[in-house]
């Protein structure tokens, strides 16, 4: 990173996020942080070369510019279970979409990219083991802001009001029975709270975009445009520009193309991810515990992701074969992400 760049559009405290962030990781879905290299011209951040790219180059690879049923089964379950573990640092991630997600040598992924991660320094994740005899009921939450209010819990992005925009809200909860068949661990940073409008357009929640504050529940949305994305080659809300866009996510109902055919268990997924209330939409109560066990990932090893064959594994990487050409086309560049404050 240029760090006369990063002084003149005000992202050095974005730079620092990353790095504490990535500093905290230790997952095989996960960046690993080897080094942090410093000049007088350039911030550098080393971690592991993907040489599969991304999922948005390789999409676009794909015929019909889309991934067959299977494939998004394998990129999503490992995305879950990558989200799992922030949420448990107490991060909500809040930028998932394909350009994101890189193809390491052996065809699993890396969740890559946290500066527009949020972490309030106080926070904490609400870890239970929760017995089970009958199916999950979903549960609500009663939230009021804390008192007093912090001096201040973000650590990165700034929000709007420093004071307030992230805040530890006090929490009545309800007992939530676990699925049926063993007890589940539920982990959620349920006291992260932004006002913050940051994501990408095509991916932004409902709530970012209304400007109601958000949380944790907002990863699980990008989620389900992220299925949607893989499986039809288009967002679900892609107007004829951002404004429009912006307004379809608020507004417009969710509808599935006829073709290609995906079954009905991925559309009932997208359409769980995609609620518009985000305390209605899965993940929101019992966060990745919800949609690992959605008919959709049935039959995935979860203990065993490792060890499931990809869709594909990168041939080896060679700099006197590739070029610039080869890993980036000029329809691939992703989107610009939204920084606004």
């Amino acid at each position: 990173m240029d760090k006369k760049e990063l002084e003149t559009r005000n992202k050095e405290g974005r730079a620092r996020t990353e790095r504490e962030i990535l500093q905290l990781l230790d997952h095989p879905f996960l960046p690993t942080l080897y080094a942090c290299l410093e000049s007088t011209r350039w911030f550098c951040l080393l971690t592991e070369f993907c040489p599969g790219g991304d999922l948005h180059v390789l999409r676009q690879r794909h015929p019909g510019k889309r991934f067959h049923e299977s494939a998004v089964r394998f990129y999503a379950s490992e995305v879950v279970v990558a989200l799992e573990y922030i949420h448990m640092m107490g991060i909500v991630y809040r930028d998932l979409k394909p350009e994101n997600v890189l193809v390491r040598s052996d065809g699993h992924i890396m969740l890559t990219d946290f500066d527009l991660s949020l972490k309030c320094a106080n926070s904490t994740s609400t870890a239970q083991i929760l017995p089970s005899t009958q199916p999950h009921t979903t549960a609500t939450s009663d939230y009021y802001p804390a008192d007093p209010p912090p001096q201040t819990s973000c650590i990165l992005p700034n929000c709007i009001v420093p004071a307030v925009s992230c805040f530890h809200p006090k929490r009545k909860r309800k007992k939530k029975p676990g699925p049926r068949g063993g007890p589940s661990f539920v982990a959620e940073p349920v006291d992260v709270r932004s006002m913050s409008f940051v994501g990408t357009h095509e991916y932004l929640a409902p709530e970012i975009v209304s400007g109601e504050g958000h949380g944790s529940s907002v990863d699980w949305w990008t989620l389900g445009v992220f299925l949607f994305e893989l499986m039809y080659g288009v967002t679900p809300f892609k107007g004829l520009d951002n404004e429009m866009t912006m307004a379809n996510i608020v507004a417009r109902a969710l509808e599935f193309p006829k073709e290609p055919l995906v079954s009905a268990p991925a559309k009932d997924l997208v359409s769980q991810l995609l609620a518009k209330d985000p305390t209605r939409r899965m993940g929101s109560t019992m966060g990745a515990t919800a949609v690992k066990q959605h008919p959709f990932f049935h039959g995935v090893n979860w203990a065993l992701l490792r060890c499931t064959t990809p869709p594909f594994v990168p041939p080896p990487f060679s700099t006197s074969s590739s070029s610039s050409r080869d890993l980036v086309s000029d329809e691939s560049c992703p989107d610009t992400p939204v920084e606004y404050y």
